[in-house]
């Protein structure tokens, strides 16, 4: 899986050229993507400027050499490059596997070209199966936790060392184990007006390209123009 991973990766950054501003993504497949702006910084002379979206991904970048900026800094990003933990037919996806979920769609936004990375595995048919994290503030947390539960979504509150797991935003993480998500726009939409949420990990209609790493190489899909 790390091979196809890495495969992935190296494929997107065949993307960036010269002169870009780019988001750098944060988890296992984005990694291989960091680690080849890095190599290609050192080794080709590239000259690029990260915006990244962890403090993970920020030590990732600053160890190999990637030039940064805040991203208060830019006005918009050509080529962002992340994970996914799922996308769907739709190119509709779940993110926040890795936690980052708020930085990640605050970074999306302002790019030009949005490229998700992921191994064959994250191709689904329906989104759900995997936990889709909602990030929330701290206060008022558990009183929306009991309305997650009353809603029949299974929630969780993602855990690090035996206490609740604090974002770079300082917000908790509350996993919703929905199994299937029949309408990925309008769950989007109910968590949006649902006071108390900052964010969460339905990221419908945002992707340009999903790059797909499997047993027989790498494919390219194009999403519809949106």
């Amino acid at each position: 899986m790390e091979a196809l991973k890495k495969i992935a990766g190296v494929t997107a950054a065949q993307y960036v050229k010269d002169g870009m501003t780019i988001g750098l993504g944060t988890g296992s497949t984005a990694y291989f993507f960091v680690e080849e702006i890095g190599r290609r910084v050192k080794e080709e002379g590239l000259d690029v400027v990260g915006v990244t979206t962890s403090s993970a991904t920020t030590k990732q970048a600053q160890s190999l050499g990637i030039p940064l900026k805040a991203v208060d800094e830019i006005d918009s990003i050509d080529i962002t490059v992340d994970g996914a933990d799922e996308v769907d037919k739709d190119f509709n996806g779940i993110k926040g596997g890795g936690a980052a979920l708020l930085m990640e769609k605050i970074v999306a936004t302002p790019t030009k070209e949005y490229i998700w990375v992921v191994d064959e595995s994250k191709m689904v048919e329906h989104l759900g199966a995997f936990k889709l994290p909602v990030e929330v503030v701290q206060y008022g947390a558990e009183r929306l936790f009991r309305i997650f539960e009353k809603s029949g979504y299974q929630p969780s509150f993602r855990m690090k060392d035996g206490q609740k797991l604090i974002t770079d935003m300082q917000n908790y993480l509350i996993d919703l184990d929905l199994k299937k998500i029949d309408n990925p726009v309008a769950f989007a939409e109910m968590l949006d007006t649902t006071v108390g949420v900052v964010e969460h990990g339905l990221f419908n209609g945002m992707v340009n390209k999903v790059i797909v790493a499997g047993k027989n190489g790498v494919e390219v899909l194009e999403a519809p123009k949106h």
